[in-house]
């Protein structure tokens, strides 16, 4: 009973905590990235190993609650609309957490706090997620997983949204390669790495396709894994809302706000940056 108490407040607070923060990265930069410290602090910390670290807490609280959690399970024990979801889940942060920073030629240092606020978000994050799958809520919403159009639908958008993130990733990647072949490190003297215009794909009409096609890859997920919440009061919508869309919720709340600032900052920096993009949204914001 504990461990589900725990959970349910888990729940409540990943629902209440964006609304309260994300909205303040409208006035503020995160610093990390573009907007990265310049100076040798010791609370400045390389970037591909910090990222590295932070993303790899999300599947390992991931892992351990599934199998060691009030509502553990066996993967044999498991459903197989479970234990796809489960996989998609794992994919994902395989290739977020170490196929691509391993890939990535270079990437600006971040100061302490934004990895450490990292792993507070992904080892909750991971719990939940990890809790839920192997609930009962889960398994009985998941019984006619195969017989819903929903979970096809969802799982397809997952795919798209995840094949349509790393091909984006790969825009910018590309950038820093050649300039690093190039030597041009800080030839924009916009900090300590080499930042262009991104073109190609869904960079035609926003700034970031990268982050919009995560939110598709999420929204697709709790689409497939979890039942609608119900959106009649703020406490009933707390009470029925699960991990898959509390991490939806989170994700377009805390990174709609960074979307917009970079936006600005590319207008700031590049003159001839393109006027009809919009920041994250095709054709709307």
């Amino acid at each position: 009973m504990h461990s589900e108490f725990l959970y349910d407040t888990a729940r409540k607070w990943f629902f209440l905590i964006p609304p309260i923060f994300g909205p303040l990265q409208f006035f503020i930069d995160a610093p990390f990235g573009r907007f990265a410290p310049s100076n040798d602090s010791i609370f400045v910390v390389d970037g591909i190993k910090s990222w590295i670290i932070m993303e790899l807490f999300s599947p390992i609280s991931f892992i351990a609650v599934l199998y060691r959690g009030p509502w553990a399970a066996s993967l044999s024990a498991m459903s197989t609309p479970q234990v796809i979801l489960t996989s998609l889940f794992i994919i994902h942060y395989l290739n977020r957490a170490i196929i691509s920073p391993l890939r990535t030629p270079s990437r600006s240092k971040s100061h302490i706090v934004m990895p450490l606020f990292a792993m507070i978000f992904n080892i909750v994050n991971g719990a939940l997620m990890g809790t839920y799958l192997a609930s009962p809520t889960a398994s009985a919403f998941l019984a006619g997983a195969f017989s819903r159009p929903s979970f096809w639908a969802g799982t397809i958008l997952w795919a798209c949204g995840f094949i349509g993130n790393i091909l984006h990733d790969e825009v910018l990647l590309n950038i820093r390669r050649k300039s690093k072949a190039k030597g041009k490190r800080n030839e924009n003297k916009l900090g300590k790495e080499h930042y262009a215009i991104p073109h190609g794909y869904l960079y035609r009409y926003i700034s970031y396709p990268n982050y919009f096609c995560e939110w598709l890859e999420w929204f697709g997920y709790a689409l497939a894994a979890a039942p609608l919440p119900a959106l009649i009061s703020l406490t009933e919508t707390m009470r029925t809302v699960q991990p898959p869309w509390l991490f939806f919720w989170a994700e377009v709340l805390f990174m709609i706000s960074r979307a917009y600032r970079g936006h600005q900052w590319y207008h700031k920096n590049f003159p001839e940056y393109p006027k009809e993009r919009k920041a994250v949204v095709p054709f709307i914001f």
